[in-house]
């Protein structure tokens, strides 16, 4: 394992103390493991990660229709 050194804002290390003695950790613990997450997010594709953002909205209905109304401004044959 490499070992690095990084810069982090007051506010940032007070958060990351707390959470290290919250779940019982070391720092480092609690940022390899944020990493460990961040990557795991990172590497899906942006459609996946986008996937069901709007499923629980009440206001859009027929997702085709409000996507076709939205679309109607631009469309040159209407």
């Amino acid at each position: 394992m490499t070992r690095i050194l990084a810069d982090l804002p007051d506010e940032d290390i007070k958060w990351l103390d707390a959470q290290a003695a919250e779940q019982g950790k070391s720092r480092a613990a609690v940022v390899r493991e944020a990493i460990s997450a961040y990557r795991a997010e990172a590497s899906k594709d942006w459609i996946a990660r986008g996937a069901g953002y709007w499923k629980h909205r009440k206001d859009i209905g027929d997702a085709v229709e409000y996507q076709r109304e939205m679309r109607q401004d631009r469309d040159p044959h209407s």
